[in-house]
């Protein structure tokens, strides 16, 4: 059976940081999904969900894969992409 990994981005409006990671984020998972990785990608607004704004207000973006935290308040692709790699071995 094949692996699967979760990632979810949590952002927020108007925050630059949250925009130069959705640069590396975005182009990166399009990546990997069009190689065959199955990898379910969510982006989530933290000021939709108050659990979100508890955890993660002082960290925004945070990257989270399946479920926990990756890398915050910036994102290194290759990084990204080798820890996501190794989930789906």
């Amino acid at each position: 059976m094949a692996k699967k990994v979760t990632v979810e981005f949590i952002t927020k409006p108007d925050c630059h940081l949250c925009d130069d990671a959705r640069a590396i984020i975005n182009p990166l998972i399009e990546r990997l999904q069009n190689e065959g990785l199955l990898i379910n990608f969510m982006e989530l607004n933290m000021l939709d969900e108050s659990s979100l704004i508890k955890k993660y207000s002082e960290d925004i973006p945070v990257v989270l894969i399946n479920g926990k935290r990756h890398s915050y308040w910036t994102v290194d692709g290759q990084k990204l992409e080798t820890s996501l790699r190794k989930k789906l071995k």
